[in-house]
C-alpha cells in the first residue's frame, strides 16, 4: 500500500505545478502522512520545501529544472535510448503495455513521461513496479542530477527508488557519469527529440 501511495504521490507533485497546485499538495499530505517508511518522509520534505513558494515562482523553477536541461528529462527512455532509433521501438513497447492492462494515457503526452509511468505503478503494480526497477539507472541518473541542480525534486526521486528492488548505482560516480556524458546522439529513422515549450503562466502539462 505505502509503495502505491508513494508512486501516485509522486506522479502528482511531478506533473507541472498548474492551477490546482495547492489542492495537490493538500491531497498527498493526506493521502500519506500517516504511512511509515523514510520514502514518506522524502515527499513530506518536498511538500514543506516548496508550499511556501509562490505558484508562479514554482512554475519557473519546473520549466528551468526539467524543461530546459537534457540531463534533467522527465522522460525516461531517454536517458536508455537517445535520439535513436531503439527509442522509437521502446516508446511502442510502453503504449502495449499500458494497452495490454487497460490504461490509456493521454493521447498528447509521451508513454515515457515519468509521472504517467508512476500513475501506471500506483495502478498496475504487477506492471508497474518491474517496468520502473527496468529503468531504475534512468532513475538514479535524474536523482543525481537533482540533487546536483539542489532541486528540491531530487526528495522525489529519492522516494521512488527507495520503493524499488535491487541495489542503487555503487556510487554518485557512476550514475553522474552518463549523466555527463549523455545519451547517444544518433538520429536516423527517428523525429528529433520533441523540445517542450515553455508554459505560459496559466499554463498547464494536463
Amino acid at each position: 500500500m505505502t509503495r502505491s501511495a508513494v508512486f501516485q504521490a509522486t506522479a502528482l507533485l511531478l506533473d507541472y505545478p498548474a492551477h490546482d497546485w495547492s489542492r495537490r499538495l493538500r491531497e498527498v499530505r493526506s493521502a500519506v502522512r500517516q504511512l511509515p517508511g523514510a520514502e514518506v518522509q522524502l515527499l513530506l520534505s518536498f511538500c514543506d520545501r516548496v508550499e511556501t513558494l509562490d505558484p508562479l515562482d514554482l512554475a519557473a523553477r519546473y520549466v528551468a529544472t526539467f524543461d530546459r536541461s537534457r540531463r534533467r528529462c522527465l522522460y525516461l527512455t531517454y536517458y536508455t535510448d537517445g535520439d535513436t532509433r531503439r527509442r522509437g521501438a521502446s516508446l511502442a513497447r510502453l503504449k502495449s503495455l499500458y494497452r495490454e492492462h487497460g490504461w490509456l494515457p493521454p493521447e498528447e503526452e509521451l508513454p515515457d513521461f515519468l509521472p504517467l509511468m508512476l500513475e501506471f505503478a500506483a495502478r498496475s503494480p504487477g506492471a508497474g513496479v518491474p517496468l520502473l526497477t527496468e529503468y531504475r539507472p534512468a532513475l538514479e541518473v535524474l536523482r543525481y542530477a537533482l540533487l546536483a541542480h539542489r532541486s528540491p525534486y531530487a526528495d522525489l526521486l529519492g522516494a521512488v527508488c527507495q520503493c524499488l528492488p535491487g541495489a542503487a548505482p555503487a556510487s554518485r560516480e557512476e550514475a553522474l557519469r552518463l549523466a555527463r556524458t549523455g545519451p547517444p546522439t544518433e538520429t536516423v529513422g527517428l523525429e528529433p527529440f520533441p523540445v517542450q515549450p515553455e508554459p505560459s503562466a496559466q499554463g498547464a502539462r494536463r
